[in-house]
């Protein structure tokens, strides 16, 4: 038997490609709505899983004081350099740690939390989301706010072997990469894993780098679920990043709770 997957392996291997494969899939199709609320409540945002920076940064470029966690260095080492080059550094605060045990005492000044595009689903065991949740619960006073994005119906994702998925140059770099990817279902686990192969072309040199990504099956109605009972009340459920309203078969699916 396989040893089972944890959910932090594979990031740090990501973290060269990651804004490179973002912009030709997410794009920032999510910034302006999560700078909405962000706006709106008058205090500081923690970003759970804040990667190479993408949402935080431009939310610091908005004026709005953020706090991005991530447990890997590499990384928060781009989102530190994106930092850097936007001289955000009052902005934009950096932390690396573990979101299962957050490193502030609560509650802290947030008002509002923010776990982006698919990140509690990184969280592969029932035990690591209750301590994500509980820890979200404990930094966050009544009546702010706790924003959840998930990738939509993971279980029902296709497998496939080794497609071309992407193609491109890298900025930056002069380095063309292809993405190699195949996806199978653990349903005995829940989970859905995404092997990656990056093949990169600079010049005469061709490198290649594999890595998996796992993340879990959660649907709307068992984060909803998990959601309150970690002491948040509900208060909307989305189906897209203009606020329509959710149903199974969105391809966004977004949840806004309230601290009770």
């Amino acid at each position: 038997m396989s040893k089972p997957p944890e959910g932090w392996e594979g990031w740090d291997e990501y973290s060269p490609f990651y804004d490179w494969e973002n912009a030709q899939t997410m794009g920032r199709r999510d910034v302006a709505f999560w700078r909405t609320p962000a706006s709106r409540v008058g205090a500081p945002v923690l970003e759970l899983g804040c990667g190479t920076g993408r949402i935080a940064v431009p939310l610091g470029r908005a004026g709005i004081d953020v706090v991005g966690i991530d447990r890997s260095a590499a990384m928060l080492a781009r989102a530190a350099a994106r930092v850097r080059r936007a001289s955000l550094r009052q902005r934009v605060h950096l932390v690396r740690g573990d979101i299962r045990s957050l490193p502030f005492r609560g509650p802290s000044p947030f008002g509002l939390v923010l776990a982006p595009y698919g990140m509690l689903q990184s969280l592969l065991r029932d035990a690591d989301l209750t301590a994500t949740l509980r820890a979200v619960a404990r930094v966050l006073e009544p009546g702010a706010l706790f924003g959840i994005d998930l990738v939509a119906d993971l279980p029902k994702w296709q497998e496939y072997r080794r497609e071309h998925r992407l193609s491109g140059w890298r900025p930056g770099r002069r380095a063309h990469v292809t993405l190699i990817e195949s996806v199978r279902q653990d349903r005995r686990r829940g989970l859905t894993i995404f092997e990656q192969e990056y093949i990169e072309r600079q010049g005469r040199t061709v490198t290649a780098r594999r890595f998996d990504l796992a993340f879990r099956t959660v649907s709307v109605t068992q984060m909803r679920r998990r959601v309150e009972r970690a002491g948040f009340r509900v208060q909307a459920v989305l189906g897209d990043y203009d606020g329509a309203a959710w149903d199974p078969r969105a391809d966004v699916w977004l949840i806004i709770a309230e601290r009770r």
